[in-house]
């Protein structure tokens, strides 16, 4: 037994302090790094856009990823100190655990295999922070672009995590002039010349009060017919991410116009 007379509880106590205080200490040390090197980054990537000319989606995924990498390489330092206090040897430990260890090996070819994929989606600039895509059955915009992930915001809201393995095909919206489509249905038995030309009257107007807009918008004729109506598609070339505005721009245009049309030949 015990003798809890003669027992240094003095040491112990003392012991126990030093534990606490060592376990604070690297807690606080985490967080003051964490904290500090986030700003050195993001400060060091707002020099290296301006010196270099970078564009703003490329800088920011440059940063994304060397925020990821940083706070990965954090997390490991700090549970190897975390280890190192237990008196664990961090080496030891996964060597002396066989099934464990195995278990690591099968995870880390997902992880291998996602660093890897993510390297060349960056080193070929396949994606960047801000674009529009369409990748894995997904459309939306990139938020980041990290060492394991990357991360895409749908348009209603839903934010979608896609391991960088599972990305084997990437649509692009975003690079180089898009394509703003618009198909005006018309009563069949309208004047096809004369509604031709109301329509490019309206698509002159909406080229000069939208700089968005980089060619056209032109009237290219019938693309559909049925017994009752005809289908008159408009195309317009314009800035990425505003050819939604434009086509809805478009709308208002074509049907102000048509209906000053409807109203002048009806003599109203």
């Amino acid at each position: 037994m015990i003798d809890l007379k003669h027992f240094d509880w003095a040491g112990l106590i003392t012991s126990a302090g030093i534990f606490t205080v060592k376990l604070a200490l690297i807690i606080l040390a985490y967080f003051i790094f964490r904290t500090a090197g986030k700003k050195l980054i993001k400060h060091l990537f707002q020099k290296f856009e301006k010196q270099n000319n970078l564009s703003t989606g490329r800088a920011y995924t440059l940063r994304s990823l060397a925020l990821n990498v940083y706070g990965y390489i954090l997390i490991f330092v700090f549970i190897v100190m975390i280890l190192d206090l237990f008196h664990y040897n961090p080496s030891a430990l996964i060597a002396g655990a066989g099934v464990v260890g195995l278990a690591v090996g099968f995870g880390a070819q997902g992880l291998v295999s996602d660093i890897v994929t993510g390297f060349f989606i960056l080193l070929e600039k396949q994606i960047d922070v801000g674009d529009y895509i369409t990748v894995a059955g997904y459309s939306g915009i990139v938020e980041q672009v990290g060492l394991r992930t990357t991360q895409i915001r749908s348009f209603d809201g839903t934010l979608h995590y896609l391991p960088n393995r599972g990305i084997t095909n990437v649509s692009n919206h975003s690079r180089g002039t898009m394509q703003a489509l618009v198909d005006i249905k018309v009563p069949l038995e309208k004047n096809l010349d004369e509604t031709i030309q109301v329509l490019q009257t309206a698509c002159d107007k909406a080229a000069a009060e939208l700089p968005q807009i980089k060619e056209g918008p032109d009237v290219i004729g019938v693309q559909d017919l049925s017994t009752s109506e005809m289908v008159i598609r408009i195309i317009a070339k314009t800035e990425n991410m505003e050819q939604w505005r434009v086509e809805r721009v478009l709308r208002r245009e074509m049907k102000i116009a048509l209906d000053r049309f409807k109203n002048a030949a009806s003599g109203e």
